[in-house]
């Protein structure tokens, strides 16, 4: 399969180093990363180490089977419209946050298939990321419902030897996603901390309740999840990447805009009822944002 992965950052050089094992594989980004893959290819160290050859430069081909975006949410707007160039036979998100789907499909002449990915990654340097954790890549439908678009997406994701959940669930797994995210990205960026902190007393609680309001935010908009799944959940993540620095907190130590608008901020936005520890996270990350960028 021919994929270009827009947004060679962390997660997309991650991902586009571990398909480009078995397809032809574009990733998209900024210089001097995509100079240095382009010349020498990209070095994966950490949990697998090995050497891939993706295509790589700096905007999508004319034309690919399958777009992977993996750009922050508020930047999902301008890949859109530099993937409307590109002739696709589909597009997947596996962004942060929430609402990403939306804007691509109203830019986009192709089937928009809806994604999580829970792989750890960072980039260390140009032309170098380090598999920080093993996961899952689950995509589907961005409505309830099974395709062969995502069925054959799926599959190519398993041949990479990606471990790959094809879902008919996607807006339940959404907004777990966002639930985890949550509790753990504006928390660690604050504190400063890797997500293992969160297990243990204060923070864990603060986890929590952040969990437990987005979940609330889900069931107002119509989507099943109890308090205790998103809990549960977000535990789980913390157990299983207490090493990894999370994506916001990557983003405040390297000084760059978070996806809080498209996390917290999405959760106060959606909210019919008070949600008064995400509109505290979003309210202390934004007055970073605003003093710093």
């Amino acid at each position: 399969m021919d994929i270009v992965v827009m947004g060679a950052g962390s997660l997309g050089s991650l991902l586009g180093g571990l398909l480009a094992r078995e397809h032809d594989v574009t990733l998209v980004g900024r210089e001097p990363h995509v100079s240095r893959v382009a010349d020498a290819g990209l070095s994966v160290v950490g949990t697998e180490q090995f050497r891939a050859f993706p295509d790589a430069r700096t905007d999508p081909p004319d034309a690919a089977d399958l777009a992977l975006v993996t750009v922050k949410a508020s930047d999902t707007a301008d890949a859109a419209a530099a993937l409307g160039e590109c002739a696709l036979d589909a597009c997947c998100s596996l962004q942060n946050g929430m609402g990403n789907e939306e804007t691509l499909a109203a830019a986009l002449d192709c089937p928009v298939l809806a994604g999580t990915c829970s792989y750890g990654a960072r980039l260390r340097e140009p032309g170098t990321v380090a598999f920080t954790g093993r996961g899952e890549v689950v995509l589907g439908e961005r409505t309830v419902g099974r395709s062969p678009v995502a069925d054959e997406a799926g599959a190519a994701f398993r041949a990479a030897g990606v471990e790959t959940t094809v879902a008919t669930d996607m807006p339940t797994r959404l907004w777990e996603k966002l639930a985890v995210n949550a509790g753990i990205n504006a928390v660690t960026a604050l504190a400063r901390v890797e997500n293992g902190a969160l297990a243990d007393p204060p923070a864990d609680r603060l986890a929590a309740d952040a969990a437990r309001e987005t979940a609330a935010v889900a069931r107002q908009r119509g989507v099943h999840l109890p308090d205790d799944r998103a809990v549960s959940l977000t535990r789980d993540v913390i157990e299983k990447t207490a090493a990894n620095r999370s994506s916001m907190y990557q983003d405040v130590t390297a000084g760059r805009r978070t996806e809080i608008d498209a996390i917290n901020g999405y959760v106060v936005d959606a909210a019919t009822s008070a949600v008064p520890v995400n509109e505290t996270l979003t309210r202390l990350i934004r007055a970073w944002e605003s003093s710093t960028l």
